[in-house]
């Protein structure tokens, strides 16, 4: 037996020398290793959303067994905390996660959040969990279609309150007084602003559902957002065309990136029965467009949303912009 390990090895060894060239083989992992992690990285995200379904799911399960230990409320209650403390703890990790303006947001009242989509919308992950936290309040939000047929996703959708978002839904939710958050460009925005800007074309139901509901509308935008995750820019007239027919988001998606976030509360655009639609929908963008020009760098750049992360490389960056 002995022996035969022995022959084993000593073949395993001839044909590693004889037909493979190790010292090209290292050479050639060292130099894709940062390419093959960009694309890795973002799974990352994809397992927190598969952890947070796992924990919801858990907590359903066992609502019979835990719900005497609570006289009333929530059924959520505990496990939306539960998954935002794990979501908060990665933003602030990998990210150094702040908010600025929290102030804008109300303890109670109903209100439009409306916001620029990063490639992956993590920042609106992290936004909820200080709200939750900071204001004991839920953000509900509205999702694109084809989330609802992802296998995990419905589960996430009933605790945190996502919602396909029909016109008439969204504003019932905010009649209800709850917070609401939308981003305009959804997944053609995600997908295909590189250079924060947006890309709304004639959407005007966000501004439909603020008249109707007769709420203020509060502009959000994070900064470099588009720095911690970026959609390929190679082959984008494909990817235009093939988003066109399929309305599916196909473009890869790379980074990870632990760049500083921060996210930009606007002040609020109160309810205006003069506007309409249409002058509704320019005001927001504007209000958006000068969070962009105020805070964010432009053009955008990895190295140097990583430089943010040092603090006084960050108040040194600032004191030249302002």
């Amino acid at each position: 037996m002995q022996e035969y390990i022995i022959l084993l090895k000593d073949s395993i060894y001839q044909y590693l020398v004889n037909y493979i060239d190790i010292d090209f083989t290292l050479w050639l992992s060292w130099l894709l290793m940062p390419l093959i992690i960009t694309f890795v990285l973002p799974l990352v995200i994809v397992i927190l959303l598969y952890i947070s379904a796992l924990i919801l799911y858990t907590y359903k399960l066992h609502w019979n067994h835990v719900r005497n230990t609570f006289d009333r409320g929530d059924k959520w209650g505990a496990a939306r905390k539960a998954v935002a403390a794990l979501w908060d703890s990665h933003g602030w990790l990998w990210h150094g996660y702040e908010v600025k303006g929290l102030e804008y947001i109300e303890e109670k009242g109903p209100a439009l959040i409306i916001y620029y989509h990063g490639a992956i919308p993590i920042d609106v992950y992290y936004f909820m969990t200080k709200i939750l936290f900071f204001k004991n309040r839920l953000v509900h939000t509205v999702a694109d279609y084809f989330l609802f047929n992802i296998p995990g996703f419905s589960i996430i959708a009933e605790s945190m309150k996502v919602i396909p978002g029909t016109i008439q839904s969204c504003a019932n939710v905010l009649k209800e007084g709850n917070l609401l958050a939308i981003a305009p460009g959804g997944v053609y925005e995600s997908q295909f602003s590189h250079k924060y800007n947006l890309m709304w074309k004639k959407r005007l139901g966000f501004a439909k559902v603020a008249l109707e509901a007769e709420v203020p509308i509060i502009p959000m935008f994070t900064e470099n957002v588009r720095e911690a995750f970026r959609t390929v820019t190679i082959g984008r007239r494909f990817f235009l065309k093939l988003y066109a027919l399929t309305k599916f988001p196909f473009t890869p998606i790379y980074g990870g990136f632990p760049v500083k976030m921060i996210t930009h509360i606007g002040k609020p655009i109160k309810y205006d029965p003069s506007l309409t639609p249409e002058e509704l929908q320019t005001k927001v963008a504007e209000a958006i467009d000068q969070l962009i020009l105020k805070h964010q760098r432009l053009p955008g750049s990895i190295t140097y949303g990583l430089l943010d992360r040092i603090p006084y490389l960050r108040s040194k960056h600032l004191k030249k912009k302002y």
